[in-house]
């Protein structure tokens, strides 16, 4: 029975949660931000960071749009773009403090055409990811 137990669970799996989203989501793509350790700031001096993003396991990750937003705040006089791939945070601090924010990527997949079934397939397993940073000013 012992040896028998996992594959009681695979098959339990496929029952409650269907082949089909299981099978969507084998290839695990996903959007990704990538870490980075965010350098102090000095109040008048200008500042720079790249954060830059992906989609894991995407040999075609180019494919996609990438669009991003912040949830949280950003130290005055620093401002984010986005530039594809890589979002940069720069600008001179005008005020001290300690600043944590959110970065959301949002992606929107290239759509495949299945001609057996005629329609378009999105073959993501999550189409946002986010990612907490936080920049100190001095």
């Amino acid at each position: 029975m012992k040896k028998q137990l996992p594959l009681l669970l695979f098959l339990s799996f496929f029952m409650l949660t269907g082949c089909e989203d299981f099978l969507e989501c084998t290839s695990n793509r996903r959007p990704q931000i990538h870490d980075a350790n965010f350098k102090d700031g000095r109040i008048g001096v200008y500042y720079y960071q790249e954060v830059t993003t992906e989609i894991k396991n995407e040999p075609r990750d180019n494919d996609y749009g990438y669009n991003y937003d912040i949830y949280g705040n950003l130290p005055d006089g620093v401002q984010m773009f986005a530039n594809y791939r890589t979002v940069s945070f720069e600008g001179t601090p005008e005020v001290a403090g300690t600043f944590t924010f959110t970065l959301m990527l949002y992606v929107d997949p290239p759509l495949n055409y299945d001609y057996d079934s005629g329609e378009y397939e999105n073959v993501m397993c999550s189409e946002s990811t986010s990612k907490e940073f936080t920049i100190t000013v001095y």
